[in-house]
């Protein structure tokens, strides 16, 4: 078994500008790199990786272009409701509002501009497991 060194989540997207403001802004991602068919964001303490992709590059071989989209992320960070905060302001997509969860989280769904569910969810605090909200 070979030991992983670094794992890199890559979306397909059709618009690499929409993708990279809707991480950015969500999220603590800055941008590492930037082209034409790639961007590889960071998170500021450098332990966290997105790639976004443009769904047409030529950089995909022609049998792993997507046929169809969706993914279904979860970020979780230390409140659901700021980011919801932003994600109305900027005007994104929210699916579902932040809700408690018998396991433990306060999520809210949002849609990417890819067309993925983003589940964004943080701890509730003083929560026993096995307790049902």
């Amino acid at each position: 078994m070979e030991a992983i060194n670094r794992l890199l989540l890559n979306v397909l997207s059709s618009n690499l500008e929409d993708s990279k403001a809707y991480y950015t802004t969500l999220f603590d991602f800055q941008v590492d790199y930037d082209s034409d068919w790639f961007v590889h964001l960071i998170s500021s303490a450098h332990q966290l990786e997105l790639g976004i992709i443009r769904a047409d590059s030529d950089m995909l071989p022609a049998g792993a272009k997507p046929q169809s989209g969706g993914f279904f992320t979860t970020f979780v960070v230390s409140d659901a409701a700021a980011v919801l905060r932003i994600a109305q302001e900027k005007g994104f997509t929210v699916l579902s509002e932040p809700e408690d969860t018998f396991y433990g989280q306060r999520r809210l769904l949002l849609q990417s501009p890819e067309g993925g569910i983003i589940d964004v969810s943080s701890p509730i605090p003083d929560f026993t497991p096995g307790e049902r909200l």
